[in-house]
């Protein structure tokens, strides 16, 4: 089976609305749970997670200098390992996402559908930010500026390809919800 004709099979309604589901919902959990709870021994300082504009070696020192022993560990033990989850939900679901409305849009044959690896690019770039934050964290306080460059760029990767895609999903979105507006005064 091709690429093509899984996303066909895999891009259905109730698919792609389970997934969404999921998927949203270990999001909430680390957006409500685990990332404030990490936050609440920063200091005020934002959690490389939720840096999409990057960070430089002297910040990474600060923010871990500030999270003291405890606030690494739970970073380590409670943010990163849900974060080693949600990267594949959303590369997935938010593929099969876009998909799904091309083909409402009968759009799926058009290069619009390269837009969908952008979510897969952004789970891979968002594992290897994982993986350079967990090496970070382990190596601490004996930091790296090359370990931080590196794993920054995989953060700015994970921004901008996430960034691009959401407009591209707002936009056939609106495309897609204008067209049936359309259709449906127009048909009456």
């Amino acid at each position: 089976m091709d690429i093509k004709s899984y996303l066909l099979k895999k891009s259905n309604g109730k698919t792609v609305l389970f997934l969404f589901i999921v998927t949203s919902l270990v999001y909430l959990v680390m957006l409500t749970v685990t990332i404030p709870k990490v936050a609440s021994y920063a200091d005020g300082l934002r959690i490389l997670d939720m840096m999409p504009t990057g960070y430089d070696l002297a910040y990474v020192e600060q923010l871990f200098g500030s999270l003291g022993l405890k606030g690494r560990e739970c970073y380590l033990f409670y943010q990163l390992p849900l974060d080693m989850i949600y990267p594949f939900l959303f590369g997935f679901s938010y593929s099969l996402l876009l998909v799904y409305f091309l083909r409402k849009l009968d759009k799926f044959e058009s290069p619009l559908l390269y837009f969908c690896i952008l979510p897969l690019v952004a789970a891979v770039a968002d594992y290897a930010e994982n993986i350079g934050i967990l090496n970070l964290l382990l190596n601490y306080p004996e930091l790296s500026g090359t370990a931080v460059m590196r794993t920054n760029i995989f953060t700015l990767i994970k921004s901008v390809t996430s960034t691009i895609y959401f407009m591209v999903l707002m936009a056939v979105f609106i495309w897609w919800g204008l067209r049936t507006l359309f259709y449906r005064t127009r048909y009456r």
